[in-house]
């Protein structure tokens, strides 16, 4: 890496640190903190008595390594859409272009990013699940290593779909649909609310081509005894298709998001970014 390359790495860094920092203390983020807290942790009291059947496992403990898998996907792939889409119209995206290696430094950026911003998004759902329920949170050692590792894989394998997905999008207006249908919906047939198994036969062929469901059935792999691998499909955890899945997804997203974006950037132009202001008044107005 040359050094200017290397210069831009370390400013898209510090400028991923800054903007988590800056939206820790906004009202309007810890709002959002607030509301995924108290919503995850109202579903999970209402079904706190209930068992999973044919286990001694309560649903809290199964139903929220799912729920945490689907908070990583909704994270990268929706929130770095969104803020692409929309720093691609307020001309932040141009301005980067324009300085030599400043799409490194930017993409650098938002996976720092939006990387960190999951930490308070895990911890507001963990800590006082760990608190109000048993058996939520992994027993040893062993288990917090394999929930690190999956989350680490799996932003990796979905971080990449949301600057695609932010690079194709014609308007900040439409990651609402093109980004937040998608994962809703590979969040609902990923096993997060129900049983996988309880699908047809070819949906639970799609749910599997997904990462939201690996991501889920690792977090389990790491918070659940080791019986409970009965309750998954081919009655094991799968832990090395888990590596498998989450990989592809990762090298495939870092080889083809770069070309989606440098392309984008390429047909940016302030003429562009002018319209986009002009139609975001309207919307405002």
């Amino acid at each position: 890496m040359s050094a200017g390359a290397a210069y831009a790495v370390r400013l898209g860094l510090r400028r991923g640190w800054t903007e988590f920092r800056q939206g820790l203390a906004s009202p309007q983020d810890q709002a959002g903190y607030l509301v995924m807290a108290v919503g995850t942790l109202a579903y999970l009291w209402i079904n706190r008595d209930d068992q999973v059947a044919g286990t001694s496992l309560s649903y809290p403990a199964v139903a929220l390594p799912g729920i945490l898998a689907a908070l990583v996907a909704f994270t990268a792939v929706f929130n770095c859409a969104f803020a692409l889409a929309m720093e691609r119209e307020d001309g932040t995206l141009l301005r980067h272009r324009l300085v030599p290696h400043g799409l490194r430094g930017y993409v650098t950026g938002q996976v720092t990013h939006h990387s960190l911003n999951l930490l308070p998004t895990l911890l507001v759902v963990l800590v006082p699940s760990a608190l109000l329920f048993e058996g939520v949170v992994p027993a040893g050692a062993g288990g917090w290593l394999t929930v690190a590792w999956v989350l680490a894989l799996g932003l990796l394998a979905t971080l990449p779909a949301g600057l695609v997905l932010g690079s194709l999008v014609p308007d900040v207006q439409k990651v609402g649909t093109w980004g937040l249908l998608p994962v809703l919906v590979t969040t609902a047939i990923s096993g997060v609310f129900f049983p996988v198994q309880l699908l047809w036969g070819w949906l639970q062929g799609v749910a599997q081509v997904f990462p939201t469901y690996w991501i889920g059935l690792g977090l389990r792999s790491g918070s659940l005894p080791g019986s409970a691998a009965a309750l998954e499909l081919g009655g094991s955890w799968r832990t090395p298709q888990v590596v498998l899945v989450l990989t592809a997804w990762a090298v495939a997203g870092l080889l083809v998001a770069p070309v989606v974006l440098r392309r984008m950037a390429r047909r940016q132009s302030g003429s562009q970014v002018a319209a986009a202001r002009d139609t975001a008044g309207q919307w405002v107005r």
